[in-house]
C-alpha cells in the first residue's frame, strides 16, 4: 500500500493536470503559493483537512478520492470536467435569462407605449447591472474570488450609466455627468480590496510544517 503522502500527491497532480492547470494557478485558487503545491505533489508534505476539502470541492470530487489510491481515475476525472462544464452552462443560462426578460419587457413596451417619454432601449442598459449581479452570485459559489471584483466594477459603472441615461432628458448635462464621480471612490475601494486579498496569499504557507 502506498504511503498517504504519495497517494495524496498523485491524486492532486492527476486532478491538476486533467484541468491543464499550472501549480501556480492551483495555488492561486487555494490562496497558497506554487511552492506549497509543489511540496504536496512531491509528497514532501500533506495539505491540512481544510485545504483538502477546498481541493476536493474545486475539482468536484470527494475528500476520500484524494486519500484513496483504489479509485479508477479515468472514470472519475471526466465527471469532474463535466461538472465544471455544467456549472458554466448553468451560469450562462441564468445570465441569458436576464436578457430574455429584458427583451420581453422591451417588446411589451414597444407594443403598448411606442411613443413613451421613457426610451424603451434603456431596458437593455438596466439589464447590464442585473446580469452582473447574477454572474457575481454564481461566481461567488463556483468561480474564482478575483473575478468578483470585475463583476462588482461592472455592476457599479453600469448602474451609474443607467442613472445617467435615465435622467439625461430632464436634468442639465453639466450637472448630471457628476454621477460618474461616485464611481471613482467605489473603484478605488475595489482595487484596495483586491490588493488586500492578494497580499493574504502567502500567509497560510508560513505556519505550514511537513507532516510526518
Amino acid at each position: 500500500m502506498k504511503d498517504l503522502k504519495e497517494v495524496v500527491a498523485g491524486n492532486i497532480n492527476a486532478l491538476r493536470t486533467s484541468r491543464k492547470m499550472s501549480q501556480s494557478a492551483l495555488g492561486e485558487v487555494l490562496n497558497y503559493s506554487d511552492k506549497a503545491v509543489s511540496k504536496w505533489e512531491r509528497a514532501e508534505s500533506v495539505p491540512d483537512v481544510f485545504v483538502l476539502k477546498q481541493i476536493a470541492d474545486y475539482f468536484g470530487v470527494s475528500v476520500d478520492y484524494l486519500l484513496s489510491d483504489s479509485h479508477e481515475e479515468r472514470n472519475e476525472l471526466p465527471t469532474s470536467t463535466a461538472e465544471r462544464r455544467n456549472r458554466f452552462i448553468i451560469t450562462m443560462l441564468a445570465a441569458s435569462l436576464v436578457w430574455l426578460i429584458a427583451t420581453f419587457i422591451f417588446v411589451v413596451m414597444q407594443i403598448t407605449s411606442p411613443f413613451s417619454v421613457f426610451p424603451n432601449w434603456l431596458i437593455y442598459i438596466y439589464a447590464i447591472p442585473a446580469c452582473a449581479i447574477v454572474l457575481l452570485v454564481f461566481n461567488a459559489i463556483w468561480g474564482r474570488r478575483r473575478r468578483n471584483f470585475l463583476f462588482i466594477s461592472v455592476l457599479i459603472w453600469s448602474t451609474l450609466l443607467a442613472v445617467f441615461l435615465s435622467f439625461l432628458e430632464i436634468a442639465p448635462f453639466e450637472y448630471l455627468w457628476l454621477v460618474f464621480i461616485l464611481g471613482a471612490p467605489a473603484q478605488v475601494i475595489i482595487f484596495l480590496w483586491a490588493g488586500l486579498h492578494v497580499r493574504k496569499i502567502p500567509k497560510p504557507e508560513k505556519p505550514e510544517a511537513p507532516t510526518e
